[in-house]
């Protein structure tokens, strides 16, 4: 990932109210972020969805290797 795209997809987060952003005035600014509790509150959601993806690794490649052999075939 882009330093660039990073900054965008903080910003998004911040702006969503999943992260705190904080800058401490020092040189070069030091910038830290921090989940608030409404990004806190995903992390069952998306733990669940880390451990499936964990789970089902091998069938979507499966799945990916099928589908790219049939658009290469066509």
């Amino acid at each position: 990932m882009s330093p660039k795209m990073l900054s965008q997809t903080l910003r998004s987060l911040e702006r969503d109210g999943l992260v705190s952003r904080t800058a401490t005035a020092t040189v070069p600014v030091t910038v830290s972020y921090e989940l608030t509790g409404l990004g806190l509150s995903l992390h069952t959601t998306v733990r669940q969805l880390k451990l499936w993806s964990e789970a089902h690794r091998d069938d979507v490649a499966a799945h990916q290797d099928r589908f790219d052999a049939r658009t290469i075939s066509a």
